[in-house]
C-alpha cells in the first residue's frame, strides 16, 4: 500500500498549482495590480471568476488535509504510540482543516471577521500541528526515514514560524507587499510539510476498516482499524 504516499504529495502539488493558477487568473483579468502592491493569496481569490475556483481548490485541500491527518494519526497509533500528543495532533489537524475551509469560502471582501478567523486557524493552529509532528517524528514509529525527515521537518517548521510572525508584523505596520510575499512563502512551506508525510506513508502495509464482533476484543494485527 505504498501508494498512500501519493496522497500528501497530491495535496502539496494540487494546492501549489491551484493557488498559483488563481494568481494567474487574477493578474490576467486585472483584479490585482502588481505595480501597486504584491497581492495576498486571499486578495487574488476575492473577485469573480477566480473566487469560485479559489473556493473549490481550498475545499479540496481541506478534504485532503483531513484525510492526511487521520491517516497519520492512525499510523502512529497502530505502531503503539497511542499518546495524548497524537490525539492532540488529530484535534489540531481537524481545526486547521476547518480554518482552511473557512478561509476559502468567506472572502475578505464579504465577511472579513470570518475570513480572519479562518486564517488564524489555518496558519497558527496548522503550525502547532506540525510542531507536534516534529515531536512525533522522534518519538513514534516508523523511524526508517527519521534521520532525514526529522531535520527537514524542523527546518520547514522553523521557516513557517518565522514567516508567519514576520507576516503579522509587516501587515500590522503597513508593509503589505512584504507581508504578502511572506504569506506566499509560508503557504509553500506548509505544502512541503504535508508532502513530507509521503516518507512515512510509504511504510503503510494495509489500512482498512473492520467491524468489531462480540468475540473479538482487539485487532488481529496492528494495521486493522477498529
Amino acid at each position: 500500500m505504498w501508494m498512500w504516499a501519493l496522497l500528501p504529495i497530491l495535496l502539496a502539488i494540487a494546492g501549489t498549482v491551484g493557488i498559483w493558477a488563481v494568481f494567474g487568473m487574477a493578474f490576467a483579468n486585472g483584479t490585482v495590480n502588481l505595480t501597486v502592491e504584491f497581492p495576498y493569496i486571499s486578495t487574488c481569490g476575492t473577485y469573480n471568476p477566480q473566487s469560485c475556483v479559489f473556493s473549490q481548490i481550498v475545499n479540496i485541500c481541506a478534504f485532503l488535509v483531513i484525510w492526511v491527518v487521520v491517516l497519520r494519526f492512525q499510523q502512529i497509533r497502530d505502531f503503539g504510540q497511542d499518546s495524548k500528543v497524537n490525539i492532540a495532533s488529530l484535534v489540531l489537524g481537524f481545526i486547521s482543516a476547518l480554518g482552511i475551509s473557512v478561509l476559502g469560502n468567506f472572502q475578505q471582501s464579504v465577511v472579513m471577521q470570518a475570513h480572519l478567523l479562518g486564517a488564524f486557524l489555518a496558519f497558527f493552529v496548522g503550525l502547532a500541528y506540525f510542531w507536534l509532528q516534529v515531536w512525533l517524528t522522534y518519538k513514534a514509529e516508523p523511524n526508517r526515514d527519521r534521520r532525514w525527515v526529522g531535520p527537514v521537518r524542523i527546518g520547514f517548521c522553523s521557516l513557517c514560524t518565522v514567516l508567519i510572525l514576520t507576516m503579522a508584523v509587516l501587515h500590522n505596520t503597513g508593509f503589505r507587499s512584504a507581508a504578502a510575499i511572506c504569506e506566499w512563502l509560508a503557504v509553500m512551506a506548509f505544502f512541503v510539510l504535508f508532502g513530507l508525510f509521503g516518507a512515512e506513508f510509504r511504510h503503510i502495509d494495509c489500512h482498512r476498516l473492520t467491524v468489531q464482533t462480540p468475540g473479538r476484543s482487539k485487532p488481529q494485527n496492528s494495521n486493522d482499524v477498529i
